[in-house]
């Protein structure tokens, strides 16, 4: 498939999810969730979501509670994107920590 609609398609993904997952992080006061990258594959069957939660400490039970409730936020960003995708991906939650690793890397330099 052409990797410019795959693109806009992971775009799509990444905007609609981060509204639906904002709505839902406006429930839980302190919990900050954002959606820092969407994956999909070249068939558009399985997409991968990278989620960065704050605080850090929340992090891995927040994603593992989106997984457990994976149906219900398919359902919903199926009803956003109807008009755009005939078929929504299969999601699966993965916790990005890319930030924490920057952040223990800039706290081992400082030290030097």
């Amino acid at each position: 498939m052409d990797n410019n609609r795959l693109q806009k398609v992971n775009r799509l993904i990444q905007k609609e999810l981060g509204e639906l997952l904002l709505i839902e992080a406006k429930k839980m006061p302190g919990v900050l969730i954002s959606v820092t990258s969407v994956r999909v594959s070249a068939d558009l069957s399985v997409a991968h979501a990278y989620l960065s939660v704050f605080p850090t400490e929340k992090s891995k039970e927040m994603v593992s509670n989106i997984n457990e409730n994976v149906k219900s936020v398919r359902y919903d960003l199926g009803k956003r994107l109807r008009n755009q995708l005939r078929i929504i991906p299969e999601l699966t939650f993965h916790l990005d920590d890319s930030l924490d690793y920057i952040e223990n890397l800039d706290n081992l330099l400082k030290d030097q």
